[in-house]
């Protein structure tokens, strides 16, 4: 009981700290203190400081002196351009597959097998696969035929294409109008010789090559599932995977393939894989 008795008075005492001029000992400043008191700030001052050298550890110190502080962040980095990487090569790979599709399509390189009783339906048709095959029109032939939902029926106020502005792709004249009961998918438009063509929008070049029915033919694949083909050209100006925009030169007029009776384009809008005519979008 006596040394809790005289450490407990050993740290309550009061003291004074008197601080003193060294010449004439005039007092300067004076301080009232106790052990206990002492020990108290120096604790507390011992846990800030420790706070604050973990924190300076984990943070700007790690950055300089500890080895795996690199490492960490390299692999970090890594694995979020690793994600970044996967998912561009997914996007990449289903703009492929839906580009060579078309590419296929356009091409008559398609073939469909339909079960035995199967009814026909959407794009259920076999395709022979030739030189001679009907670009577009061959794959829809069937569908509109049974009375399909071929074409767009909705009005021009409900479809995004309404609201949409398009480059007419050259002056002159309509000298046959879109016509799909009879298997014209497009509109022939007659202008001078040499007359350039323009893509009506931006867009993806998604086929640029010859064809026996339309000759020289090429396609655009523009935003909001839309895709503009031109066809019967003398010359294509733009190859697969070019980006163009609108107005931008991508063919000359002419007069090739064998469905053409003399110079003039043919142009075809797609839209979600149904046709529709291009005078209700496009001013000529």
């Amino acid at each position: 009981m006596r040394i809790k008795k005289t450490l407990s008075n050993w740290l309550n005492n009061r003291h004074i700290l008197i601080i003193q001029n060294e010449e004439d000992f005039s007092e300067k400043a004076t301080y009232n203190f106790t052990y206990a008191r002492i020990i108290f700030f120096a604790f507390l001052g011992f846990l800030l400081v420790l706070a604050l050298s973990f924190y300076l550890v984990n943070t700007f110190l790690a950055q300089w002196f500890d080895p795996r502080f690199a490492e960490r962040e390299t692999r970090k980095d890594l694995v979020t351009m690793r994600l970044s990487l996967d998912s561009l090569e997914q996007e990449l790979d289903t703009r492929d597959r839906y580009i060579q599709s078309i590419r296929e399509i356009l091409e008559g390189d398609v073939q469909e097998d339909l079960s035995e009783g199967a009814p026909a339906s959407n794009r259920d048709v076999i395709l022979e696969q030739s030189d001679d095959a009907d670009l577009i029109d061959s794959l829809f032939k069937s569908e509109f035929e049974t009375g399909g939902d071929f074409l767009l029926g909705q009005s021009l106020d409900n479809l995004e294409l309404g609201q949409s502005y398009f480059f007419s792709p050259l002056s002159g004249f309509i000298s046959a109008a879109f016509d799909p009961k009879n298997d014209h998918f497009g509109i022939d438009i007659v202008s001078k010789k040499d007359e350039p063509i323009k893509s009506i929008a931006d867009g993806t070049v998604i086929f640029s090559s010859w064809t026996q029915d339309s000759g020289y033919v090429i396609a655009v694949q523009h935003r909001g599932n839309l895709i503009s083909v031109y066809k019967h050209n003398s010359t294509l100006m733009k190859n697969v995977g070019s980006f163009v925009s609108a107005g931008d030169i991508i063919a000359i007029i002419g007069n090739t393939g064998e469905l053409t009776d003399g110079p003039h384009l043919h142009l075809e809008l797609w839209y979600n894989g149904n046709a529709v005519n291009p005078e209700d979008f496009i001013s000529f």
